[in-house]
């Protein structure tokens, strides 16, 4: 446990419930768009045929009729999956874990994208598993620097969430999803792709997924691909799932029978409910309009009250900003400036493996209006010159 560092989002959260606190911190779902009307009427017909089955120990693999439904989901993204290579999961964080469980080693090497998911890193590290940071720029996480580095050391696995990446909301281009899946067919790297975000697109096309990618090649059995209900219906209810290569199904179910036996089997029948009652491709087209509006909104406000003092990637879909502060700027002294403001985000530091750059920071639109990205960024901009003695020094694309 030596190296598994807290989550610096959970340790904002005490701040983010204080009276007047606009918080830029959370990754969370905006809780004003939860589809409350429709999940009422999907708890109803989860209970109305069985409802002691409801509360009954369930398969660890999952429902059927959810996985099932699941596979159709899948279909609708361009991945071809049988009900059977699909598991349930208490959310795709413990998809995270049991991937590490099966493949991992101590002292294996995983690469990770520079910055990456910090839970990722949690479950990586948990696993004892050598944590290799990878550059990205524009288009993702750079694959020929994972190509040099394969030719001179062993890897187990590439870890990647190709859609609005969690920190740095950037999308892996398609060249680099096809050269991805070479890699894994010639050297038997694993893939492990992490899409919790994909169906949240705001603007710009669809990419193709690396599972996709894979079907029908020698790299399908070194793919593994992890998404959730978390973002697109309700955290709280704590489903996501894993589509696995056959030589590692049984391995994965049986590491999730001993760590929590099966997945709520109410939150299942209810999710279930909720995709037979074809409720979420309008709530979908709600979401991406909000999260479209809320992006644009801080976006506008940074613009206009930070001006050249940040520079920040604007992403296609999902719910975050990745921004930096002048290199001379330590974005943990702004966030104790920002307390005293009104307003919280994530210092970058915490998304790092190795090596972190402390001007960086992450900036989550998902549960703002309008008018309180503008207050964030105001407050934002009174702490960033407090902090920095009164100077707003630009920061460099």
């Amino acid at each position: 446990m030596a190296r598994v560092q807290s989550s610096a989002v959970r340790d904002l959260l005490k701040y983010s419930k204080m009276p007047g606190m606009i918080s830029l911190a959370g990754g969370i779902p905006a809780p004003d768009l939860f589809d409350t009307e429709g999940l009422h009427e999907a708890l109803a017909a989860a209970l109305a045929p069985d409802a002691a089955g409801a509360f009954q120990y369930g398969l660890t693999e999952g429902e059927a009729a959810l996985r099932e439904q699941i596979a159709q989901l899948l279909q609708q993204r361009g991945i071809e999956a049988a009900a059977d290579g699909i598991l349930v999961t208490s959310g795709s964080q413990q998809g995270l874990d049991l991937a590490a469980r099966v493949l991992l080693n101590p002292g294996d090497t995983v690469l990770v994208e520079r910055p990456s998911y910090l839970a990722a890193l949690q479950a990586f590290a948990l696993a004892e598993a050598d944590i290799v940071s990878v550059p990205s720029d524009e288009q993702g996480i750079d694959v020929d620097w994972i190509e040099a580095y394969v030719s001179r050391h062993p890897v187990k696995a590439v870890y990647v969430v190709p859609n609005f990446g969690n920190p740095g909301g950037r999308t892996l281009s398609l060249a680099r999803r096809q050269q991805l899946v070479r890699l894994a067919a010639r050297t038997g790297t694993y893939l492990i792709e992490d899409d919790p975000y994909g169906e949240l697109r705001l603007s710009g096309s669809p990419v193709a997924s690396i599972q996709a990618l894979a079907a029908g090649t020698p790299a399908q059995a070194r793919t593994l691909y992890l998404s959730s209900f978390s973002k697109i219906l309700s955290p709280g209810l704590r489903v996501g799932w894993m589509v696995l290569p056959p030589a590692l199904f049984e391995q994965a179910a049986l590491a999730k029978q001993a760590i929590d036996l099966h997945s709520c089997s109410l939150s299942q029948r209810l999710i279930g409910a909720y995709l037979a009652a074809g409720r979420l491709a309008p709530r979908l087209a709600v979401l991406r309009d909000a999260y479209r509006q809320r992006r644009d909104a801080l976006v506008s406000a940074l613009r206009r009250h930070l001006g050249t003092a940040i520079a920040f990637h604007e992403p296609e879909g999902g719910m975050f900003l990745w921004a930096r502060f002048a290199p001379e700027v330590d974005a943990a002294r702004v966030l104790k400036a920002a307390l005293d403001a009104g307003v919280i985000f994530v210092p970058g530091a915490a998304f790092f493996a190795a090596a972190p750059e402390h001007n960086t920071l992450r900036l989550s639109y998902s549960t703002i209006d309008e008018a309180r990205a503008e207050v964030g960024a105001i407050r934002l901009a009174k702490a960033l010159h407090h902090a920095g003695g009164g100077m707003l020094h630009a920061a460099a694309d």
